[in-house]
């Protein structure tokens, strides 16, 4: 048993670390560089040049690429489609329509329609500001068929025929103005809608 156990006192050989050098300072480095050089344009160029485009670190490579670069090719690699410019819009030309001008006692709305009776343009008095008993009025009248022939300048529509329908104060000065307009009138029907007794009226109010 005592020949088994057997004890080594051999020591193990210390192992020698060497000091590791200091880096140099850039200062140092840089005037190493300055002075290997063979002149000041070779210097600033070696200065300048970053080396490689890809550096190796631990079996790793690094891309100095600026991400702009990057970002290029990434869309590049999606495959992204072309932006689509807006098409231009192609009004077709309508020389002759009509003009429906509905005047009550409360609103006035003029419409311009080819012959067929598709809607150009329209235009009411609240949609040009008018509010209130404002609405009615003769002067909003020309200020909407001004605003419904602007609109439909793109048409190319020169002459209408007018069906006015209603009883309000408008009327008379939305024909008027139709032609100020540099609308030629053609004709000038009344529409409006005239009970043959057929409803029974309201019984007269007491005041």
């Amino acid at each position: 048993m005592a020949d088994e156990k057997t004890t080594t006192n051999e020591k193990k050989p210390k192992e020698i670390v060497e000091p590791v050098p200091a880096a140099a300072p850039v200062d140092d480095a840089y005037d190493s560089i300055v002075n290997s050089a063979a002149s000041v344009d070779d210097a600033f160029a070696s200065i300048t040049s970053g080396g490689d485009d890809k550096k190796e670190e631990g079996g790793l490579e690094f891309s100095e690429e600026p991400v702009e670069l990057a970002k290029k090719k990434k869309e590049g690699k999606k495959g992204a489609k072309p932006k689509k410019g807006k098409k231009k819009k192609v009004y077709r030309q309508v020389t002759v329509g009509a003009a429906y001008i509905k005047a009550t006692y409360n609103n006035t709305i003029v419409s311009l329609t080819d012959q067929a009776g598709n809607v150009i343009s329209f235009s009411s008095a609240g949609a040009n500001g008018f509010r209130g008993p404002k609405k009615a009025t003769p002067y909003a009248a020309t200020v909407i068929v001004r605003d419904a022939a602007e609109k439909a300048k793109p048409y190319g529509l020169k002459d209408v025929n007018v069906f006015v329908r209603g009883v309000g104060m408008g009327r008379e000065s939305a024909v008027r103005a139709l032609n100020a307009n540099g609308l030629n009138v053609l004709s000038i029907k009344d529409v409006t809608p005239i009970p043959h007794n057929g409803c029974r009226k309201r019984k007269p109010r007491r005041v």
